[in-house]
């Protein structure tokens, strides 16, 4: 069963649309809930009316992966905030939803394809996570119902 660990969002991009640029230092914040708006986006984030129909309305990424990149690659302890992902969450293979419609805290989802981890994974994680993600860096999904999900404890 899934659950949520962790909510970010930010108001600005610091990877996406920088490339050939140092990244941006737009914060991410955590949050303990976040809104989605159905063909939106989560309200408040970078990616909120970005384009029509866009694909990564919000993204998932799985704890269990992280960690496991981040004590592959000796990263120490780093907060999955760096991926700037906006759910972290616990005890699903999310590759398993791509193409799948799914619901989560009352809140419906379309998997729509992994977040595929680009070069600054290797600056913000360590060396070689780039690599380390390939094949599990995450969920791209739009969101088709409007609710409010929050951080399980």
């Amino acid at each position: 069963m899934m659950s949520i660990r962790h909510l970010y969002i930010s108001t600005g991009h610091n990877f996406f649309g920088h490339h050939g640029r140092e990244a941006g230092e737009n914060p991410i914040h955590e949050v303990d809930e976040i809104e989605c708006v159905a063909g939106h986006g989560v309200s408040g984030d970078r990616f909120f009316d970005y384009k029509e129909n866009y694909k990564g309305q919000i993204t998932f990424l799985s704890l269990e992966v992280f960690e496991d990149v981040c004590h592959l690659l000796n990263a120490g302890t780093k907060s999955p905030s760096v991926t700037r992902r906006n759910v972290i969450t616990q005890g699903v293979n999310l590759n398993s939803l791509v193409g799948k419609t799914f619901t989560l805290q009352g809140v419906e989802f379309e998997g729509v394809c992994e977040c595929k981890p680009c070069y600054w994974m290797d600056g913000a994680i360590a060396p070689g996570a780039e690599k380390a993600l390939q094949g599990r860096g995450g969920l791209c999904a739009r969101i088709l119902t409007d609710g409010t999900i929050r951080v399980e404890i």
